[in-house]
């Protein structure tokens, strides 16, 4: 396939350029170097690199599941007495390179799939989708960048078209060509490539090339700070997550793509001090227990919303509680500052990419609810 891509405003760069983007089978796919290991042997493999790793339910994608304890409960996973009694619930949180853990947890499960927990890892890995798919709106191909009408998009399809124009755009190597980083093939022909975020400091959040808020371009994923990757190696029921070529580490990642993963809202923008909020209240006895038991459910609708990325109705129950407190603590109920030290641990443990959005929710949500003191009489 190729597109006729405009390169810039001066009478030389007005000349278009013909991109070529290799099709997913295309791109050279070598043997793999000797015998796939065992669960137990790719999960001692990734955490002798520092990758944490946790179990995934046998022949899927997705995690194990939590003991029923911690199905029924909402509590920290930090504390969670399940890791030493060598449980791994509560997802990537479970994620450790300790090989007492990982031998208990594949000997329990041999066949059990091995994630890696890419945020305490420091990896980022773009997911290129190749499911073709029409797209229905240019301007969301790539989040940001306006693609002009003279750039001839016939037989875009996938994630890998996709990334390929944005790098042609900043004149940049195609991530799907770069054999000098681990490069993972999906069983559904996606591509996995991993790279290593080297600085500390910057977390990045994932991302699906579907969301309309933050994503990297069409059709491409980002597994980064929150989120987990299959490890090569593993088989699901759809086949093996195969390393490509020779290259096994993930190099660091270019700085042209960090550029572009912070330009449209990847970056995890620490916690900032905010001033408190000043809450008016009425003179009554503060009554934490009646208090407590109408926050409560409030607060477990946010901690379950934990359980999927988006489509749970996240905003409105961060919203709800927030304003329920507000109003619990403009009558006097509940302390306004202690409250909203429950408030933010529950909301970012459930989106822990939107740590700044989960505090403006918050507060939005106190400051209304003073304006209308909640009392709890007859409910003590």
């Amino acid at each position: 396939m190729t597109w006729l891509f405009p390169q810039g405003s001066n009478k030389e760069d007005q000349a278009t350029r013909t991109i070529r983007v290799p099709r997913p089978g295309e791109i050279p796919t070598p043997a793999a170097p000797g015998k796939a290991g065992s669960p137990r042997a790719v999960a001692r493999w990734c955490a002798a690199q520092g990758w944490p790793v946790h179990p995934l339910a046998p022949g899927r994608k997705t995690p194990a599941s939590n003991c029923p304890k911690c199905r029924g409960r909402h509590h920290d996973p930090k504390t969670c007495p399940c890791l030493p009694e060598g449980k791994p619930c509560h997802v990537f949180h479970a994620a450790t390179t300790n090989p007492r853990y990982i031998d208990t947890w594949w000997e329990t499960q041999p066949s059990a799939g091995v994630g890696v927990a890419c945020g305490p890892a420091h990896l980022l890995v773009i997911h290129f989708d190749a499911h073709p798919a029409p797209f229905l709106d240019r301007a969301r191909l790539l989040p940001g960048i306006p693609i002009p009408e003279a750039v001839n998009l016939t037989g875009l399809a996938s994630g890998f078209d996709t990334l390929a124009l944005l790098a042609a755009y900043r004149r940049q190597p195609d991530p799907a060509m770069d054999y000098k980083t681990l490069r993972v093939r999906t069983p559904s022909g996606g591509l996995h490539v991993w790279y290593h975020n080297p600085r500390s400091d910057m977390r990045l959040r994932c991302s699906t090339g579907s969301s309309t808020k933050v994503a990297l371009a069409w059709q491409v994923d980002v597994r980064a700070d929150g989120g987990y990757i299959i490890a090569p190696g593993t088989r699901t029921s759809d086949g093996v997550y195969q390393a490509q070529g020779t290259t096994r580490v993930p190099a660091s990642l270019p700085q042209w793509l960090n550029d572009e993963l912070v330009r449209p809202g990847h970056l995890i923008e620490p916690p900032r001090p905010r001033p408190a909020i000043g809450i008016s209240r009425t003179r009554r006895s503060i009554k934490p227990a009646g208090a407590q038991r109408l926050l409560g459910p409030l607060l477990e609708d946010v901690a379950a919303c934990a359980a999927a990325p988006e489509g749970t109705g996240f905003t409105e129950k961060l919203n709800r509680a927030a304003y329920t407190a507000g109003g619990l603590a403009a009558a006097g109920h509940i302390d306004e500052t202690a409250v909203r030290e429950d408030l933010c641990p529950t909301a970012h443990r459930a989106r822990p990419w939107q740590t700044a959005r989960n505090e403006k929710i918050i507060d939005v949500g106190l400051t209304a609810g003073s304006t209308r003191p909640f009392h709890v009489e007859g409910r003590s």
